[in-house]
């Protein structure tokens, strides 16, 4: 009996242990799962902070590499004007124009040729060559859209347009017209004029017409501060053009620098001088200009220097004059065909009537027209707000100016 109870005894206490060890295991399970929960949420903040720690890193580089920057002096522009011998160069610094001897590394002696660009510090020690590049100013002097004027946007400039055509368009679209007749295309055009006869529009459309690249600036923008800045603009013009010939040079308002050279002693007038005589270089110097077209225009063809206007330069001078009858009339429906006009506007009566204006004149007056018809809430212009609109184009040429007429943004650089 003792024996049965013992037994039984024993049984309960292996059973009672086998259930503790399991729920030992259990726990221990639990708790090997929950250090690797928190072993992987620990690694997956080290991965963030490693991150962290990467960005923080660079953005220290980076801060260094400006804070040395900043301790550093700035560094000069200059030209290398001659090569001496033993390591030395002659470079003027860009600005103020001085010259000065400058000893430079045989690595350097070996690359530097006259006329290249380099960086030098406060000493004027040649720190490293800069590769030659042209001016940003003659690059953003270049359209890269084709101007969306077409030869049907211009009236009153039959005659001028064809001298054009032949001697810009063909050379660049047929060139093997002139080869067959054995005779070089013009170097240049011309073209003078009133104001607001369509100058710059003939150059619009012949840029339009030939694909070529278009670049166009003012003769002011030629007319720099510093001595030999503005030959400098020219020479890099016209080397963007070559390289992106086939090529059309529009020049507006060329007498800024073109004007009659006289006997000033004034740095300003000496530098347009030195800049005119570059222009002069690049129209019939030496190098050929390639496919590079010309076209110039002034309201002042008086004033313009002789050399300029000999053949070579601009072998032919068009003359864009205010248009006739006719010319009115072919711009009235240039300018109104997009218009509504009533029936009893007559385009022929209104040439007539609008005697010794321009094509940029007439523009305005369609736009004028436009606007009355507008302030009265009608849907159609007539022939009276024609007549009022001359009538106020009249009086503001009488008074010297152009206060209250409705002049479109750009109606005037339009036909200049």
């Amino acid at each position: 009996m003792s024996d049965t109870l013992e037994s039984s005894t024993n049984s309960d206490s292996m059973q009672h242990d086998s259930t503790a060890d399991e729920n030992t295991i259990e726990e221990l399970e639990d708790k090997v799962t929950e250090i690797k929960r928190k072993k992987e949420n620990v690694e997956e903040k080290l991965i963030d902070v490693r991150s962290e720690n990467r960005k923080y890193k660079q953005k220290l580089d980076r801060m260094s590499r400006e804070n040395e920057k900043l301790k550093q002096s700035p560094l000069f522009v200059a030209s290398v004007e001659d090569i001496l011998s033993e390591n030395e160069v002659v470079i003027r610094q860009h600005g103020n124009n001085q010259e000065a001897v400058t000893e430079v590394t045989r690595e350097q002696f070996s690359e530097l040729e006259p006329q290249d660009r380099v960086a030098v510090d406060n000493s004027l020690n040649v720190v490293k060559i800069i590769s030659d590049e042209i001016d940003s100013r003659a690059r953003m002097m270049q359209v890269t859209e084709s101007p969306d004027v077409t030869y049907n946007d211009i009236g009153g400039v039959d005659e001028q347009l064809v001298e054009v055509r032949e001697a810009i368009e063909k050379p660049l679209t047929e060139p093997e017209l002139f080869e067959n007749v054995g005779i070089t295309p013009p170097n240049g055009v011309l073209l003078h004029g009133p104001p607001g006869t369509g100058k710059t529009l003939i150059a619009k459309a012949v840029a339009n017409k030939t694909n070529a690249s278009f670049i166009r600036l003012s003769g002011s923008d030629l007319a720099r501060k510093f001595i030999g800045e503005g030959a400098q603009l020219v020479r890099d013009l016209f080397k963007a053009a070559r390289e992106e010939e086939p090529c059309v040079v529009f020049i507006d308002e060329i007498d800024a620098i073109a004007s009659k050279r006289v006997d000033s002693k004034t740095s300003g007038d000496a530098e347009v001088q030195r800049t005119l005589m570059q222009l002069l270089n690049e129209l019939d110097g030496f190098e050929d200009r390639g496919e590079v077209s010309i076209i110039a225009a002034t309201n002042r063809v008086d004033m313009l220097d002789d050399a300029i206007l000999r053949p070579g330069r601009f072998d032919r001078l068009i003359e864009v004059a205010e248009p006739d009858v006719a010319g009115r009339e072919q711009i009235f429906q240039i300018h109104t065909r997009g218009m509504s006009v009533g029936s009893d506007v007559d385009i022929e009566a209104l040439a007539e009537m609008t005697s010794e204006t321009t094509g940029a004149e007439i523009k305005s007056i369609c736009t004028e027209a436009g606007m009355q018809a507008i302030r009265d809430s009608r849907d159609t212009v007539t022939r009276e707000d024609f007549e009022n609109a001359y009538s106020k184009l009249q009086e503001t040429k009488k008074n010297g100016s152009n206060a209250g007429m409705a002049l479109p943004e750009g109606s005037r650089s339009a036909f200049a």
